[in-house]
């Protein structure tokens, strides 16, 4: 065959490609050439179903022929690790063809996919850019619901601590003034994290602070109730909050609480001990007609309640151990007073993690201190 002969056939063969003709392979290639030609482009036509190509230039020497080929397709499938983009891209190719007796024998090509990396790192790039967005989105939402002040009450210290995840998580706490004097804490967690878990967070604390305005009781379970029947229609079906509720009387230094799920708060008295603070109910959010037990106990002068959330107790260090509850509990129970609980429980998390530590969750932590004099 002449040398215009062989860049022809080469044309024929780049046709049968675009047309995905397989008998046509079948008749222009070699068997094992056809055959390897083929299972490349059942891969390239998944993730380019349009694809086609066309030689703009050949060169013929001899038994061979180069081609310079431009393809173009829209990357609508994973292709060499790459994933799709859904963008129309066009790239060149170079390839070798080898002719013996009117047949395509050999082929050597070299696809140039500088265009589809770049697509991908602008796509990574657009796609890092879209989730820092939401999360200062989230984090904006946060930030905006926590109380700007702690309430001060003669008698008593409060001290909170609130430190988010990188992934902002539905962690909260709030205080609500209530008539005679009396002090609405909360502390609680929306599940999921981002702007999902700071919209429920978000509308759990408008909630909680409406209805203890609106009732005006001593009740923390009814509150409770209220905001149950309340948040049920109006968050996700796969999504609910834990919280802790409860009303502060600080002359007589009663406390009573309800707990919708929420991990279990502590009381170290004075003399050494730690008490879980265990009342039954359920999340909020979950289901409908739902009660909150109530229970009531007295703080005495030096006592103190902790209230925090699953960012601590389920903490990592490097072995994959969690820093857990009976951990926690152990530190309330021998916190002294030279220094505060919230700095003891930090510095106590910050050694088992050891350095380089990512944090997982919300970190909060709260408490309510009763003056020893």
């Amino acid at each position: 065959m002449s040398l215009e002969e062989n860049k022809a056939l080469c044309n024929r063969g780049a046709e049968a490609i675009n047309r995905g003709d397989f008998d046509a392979i079948d008749e222009i290639y070699a068997p094992d050439n056809s055959q390897k030609l083929k299972e490349m482009l059942t891969e390239v036509r998944r993730a380019f179903p349009d694809f086609y190509g066309m030689n703009v230039i050949q060169i013929a020497e001899g038994d061979q022929v180069l081609n310079r080929t431009v393809l173009h397709g829209t990357h609508l499938g994973e292709f060499q690790g790459l994933t799709p983009t859904g963008k129309r891209v066009t790239v060149e190719a170079l390839s070798i063809d080898r002719v013996v007796d009117g047949k395509i024998v050999e082929s050597w090509s070299h696809v140039d996919l500088g265009e589809l990396f770049q697509q991908q790192l602008k796509q990574a790039v657009a796609e890092r850019e879209r989730v820092e967005q939401e999360l200062e989105v989230a984090r904006s939402i946060q930030q905006a619901s926590l109380p700007k002040e702690v309430p001060s009450l003669e008698g008593w210290q409060i001290s909170p601590f609130y430190r988010p995840a990188r992934e902002v998580g539905g962690d909260f706490y709030d205080f609500h003034p209530i008539s005679e004097g009396r002090l609405g804490v909360v502390v609680g967690d929306a599940t999921g994290k981002g702007v999902p878990a700071a919209l429920v967070m978000s509308t759990t604390c408008g909630m909680l602070q409406a209805v203890s305005r609106a009732l005006g009781s001593s009740s923390p379970g009814e509150v409770l109730e209220q905001v149950n029947e309340t948040l049920l229609a109006r968050v996700p079906a796969n999504m609910f909050v834990t919280c802790f509720y409860c009303i502060l009387e600080p002359q007589s230094r009663r406390l009573r609480y309800a707990n919708a799920g929420h991990d279990l708060p502590y009381v170290r008295r004075l003399s050494g001990e730690a008490e879980e603070l265990r009342a039954r109910g359920m999340p909020l959010g979950l289901m409908p007609g739902m009660s909150y037990e109530e229970k009531e106990i007295v703080l005495d002068a030096g006592d103190a309640a902790l209230f925090y959330s699953d960012g601590l107790v389920e903490a990592h260090d490097p072995e994959g151990e969690m820093f857990g509850f009976l951990r926690l509990r152990a530190l309330v129970a021998e916190h002294g007073e030279e220094r505060s609980l919230v700095d003891l429980l930090l510095d106590e998390l910050h050694s088992f993690v050891g350095e380089g530590w990512e944090q997982e969750d919300d970190i909060t932590l709260l408490t309510l201190q009763c003056s020893a004099t």
